[in-house]
């Protein structure tokens, strides 16, 4: 079992082993290349079906570089993604294609994701036309059912989405997300623009969707809060790295990197009397993964902690 398996036994819905993107940078008379983006760097985890696990840390430590990797979006250096036991990376224009309509993605920000010209129908029924899922006479039915998963009324089809929300348009990027029945959502961010109340709102209803529909979540965030409601396994990203990754129970209980303890004294505790004590508030400037043209980065190994919990070594200070 790999440091991002959750259990011996059952069969990952997608395998991603060390996976590693990086992003050249040019500059000079010439235009040469100047520095590398190391945004990834040799991650690895599992993701099971019907689970969601949480990819966290700050802005800037390669979380959504990993799933746009994931979608092929961004094109890896090397490592493998293995979607229901075939291989992503290089996969030809139609495996692409197959492979991309089960795995969907939510985005941070529901005001860019939806085109304003379209109506709420046409962005539900879009998919659906061209991935040849359903009949013309079953489309707009289909977009009504899809609209009431996500606890909103039929009669929102013909508006647009200027109408909305910031709530209801996620709402509605979640139900088309969900148009063409995928087994693996991607949220990115998902919830990070929308205010506390609306963000429990949208949580909650990915749970229910979970519960409903047995999805898969790869939920990226940089709010512990957040992902300690709706994840059962956490992984802690710094620099392009896995840091640490577990149940939950054992990250948020027992965390052993210390940039884990640093994240979780970010958590606001509201009894004074249950404030963890010792957790110095994260203040410190975060390091850039920009690293010159011959830098070669030293990974160093993840320690078990336990069967479900691990911690990547720490380098000697």
């Amino acid at each position: 079992m790999t440091a991002g398996s959750s259990a011996a036994g059952k069969k990952p819905l997608i395998e991603v082993r060390d996976l590693v993107t990086r992003f050249d940078l040019k500059g000079g008379t010439f235009g040469g290349i100047s520095g590398r983006v190391h945004a990834v760097e040799h991650v690895s985890f599992d993701i099971f079906p019907g689970e969601t696990l949480a990819l966290v840390g700050e802005s800037g430590c390669g979380k959504s570089t990993v799933a746009r990797s994931i979608m092929q979006l961004d094109k890896p250096l090397s490592g493998s993604i293995r979607y229901d036991g075939k291989e992503i990376i290089g996969a030809g224009r139609t495996a692409l294609a197959a492979f991309r309509r089960e795995v969907q993605m939510v985005f941070q920000d529901p005001f860019s994701s939806l085109n304003p010209r379209m109506t709420i129908a046409q962005a539900l029924t879009d998919p659906m036309r061209v991935h040849r899922i359903a009949s013309r006479g079953d489309l707009r039915q289909r977009a009504a059912e899809l609209l009431a998963k996500v606890n909103l009324p039929a009669e929102h089809l013909e508006r647009y989405p200027h109408a909305f929300s910031g709530g209801q348009r996620q709402r509605i990027c979640i139900a088309r997300a969900l148009a063409l029945d995928p087994r693996l959502v991607i949220a990115d961010e998902a919830v990070a623009s929308l205010d506390v109340t609306i963000q429990a709102q949208v949580i909650n209803l990915l749970m229910d969707l979970q519960r409903d529909i047995g999805i898969a979540i790869l939920f990226i965030s940089h709010d512990m809060a957040v992902v300690e409601r709706i994840a059962h396994r956490v992984a802690v990203m710094h620099l392009g790295e896995i840091v640490e990754i577990g149940d939950r129970r054992s990250v948020f209980g027992n965390p052993q990197h210390p940039y884990t303890r640093k994240l979780l004294s970010t958590v606001p505790v509201a009894d004074p009397t249950k404030r963890p004590i010792g957790r110095e508030p994260m203040s410190d400037e975060i390091p850039s993964a920009v690293r010159g043209v011959d830098f070669v980065p030293v990974h160093l190994p993840m320690n078990a902690v336990s069967p479900t919990h691990f911690v990547r070594q720490t380098a000697p200070s």
